[in-house]
């Protein structure tokens, strides 16, 4: 039996993704009460705004956020975000993560299970977090990985006014970086397919999507 597996967070009004930056701040364009000015009686809408980094949620990174010359989210190819066969990598013990090298990656969406994602929303999340070794990243590169993606607070460490060495390994390869998943304990190692298309926004290297996984 096919089921679809939610692997994004919730976005809401005033939630911290990453500590600095600018949160989510929700709005009203047309309430419904002045909608029904515009519209016959018994016809009403709610119109709403979103003003928010990009870095939101759970999210992709294209080229373009790494690289003024790379790929921005309107110029990323569907077949690079969308039903891709899955892989999931489960992290042992310790912060740096390494991708065992007899894995058939090529082509697939390599997914980092490390359970960081239990503390998103609290301030433990920003702290000691998870991350993928840099050698793993030319690794996933060189054979040829599709996407990658890690439920914890990003891929690479995070040392103040430090380097950011798998972000432009692999963004450098042309590889999306989706951080900030969820739920990948619900996931088989292999056996589904993967999505996380964000909106074709000119301009923009990063954005929310809504990811997913539907396991034949």
């Amino acid at each position: 039996m096919r089921m679809i597996v939610e692997l994004s967070h919730r976005i809401t009004q005033g939630m911290v993704t990453y500590p600095g930056l600018p949160v989510p701040e929700l709005g009203v364009h047309l309430s419904r009460e002045a909608s029904r000015q515009i519209y016959a009686p018994g016809t009403e809408f709610y119109m709403g705004t979103i003003e928010m980094t990009g870095n939101t949620g759970t999210y992709l990174d294209t080229p373009f956020h790494r690289y003024p010359e790379g790929p921005d989210l309107s110029q990323v190819p569907i077949g690079k975000l969308a039903d891709l066969p899955g892989l999931v990598v489960r992290a042992g013990a310790g912060r740096e993560v390494t991708i065992s090298e007899d894995l058939d990656v090529r082509g697939r969406a390599v997914l980092i299970h490390t359970g960081w994602d239990r503390h998103f929303g609290t301030d433990a999340y920003a702290h000691g977090h998870p991350y993928l070794a840099s050698e793993s990243a030319r690794w996933l590169a060189e054979q040829g990985a599709a996407l990658v993606g890690i439920d914890s607070l990003n891929i690479d460490d995070t040392p103040p006014g430090g380097p950011r060495p798998v972000h432009t390994t692999l963004l450098g390869a042309g590889i999306p970086v989706v951080e900030h998943l969820t739920a990948l304990s619900e996931l088989p190692v292999d056996g589904f397919r993967f999505h996380a298309a964000p909106p074709m926004v000119a301009g923009l290297g990063t954005f929310p999507v809504r990811a997913y996984a539907i396991i034949a």
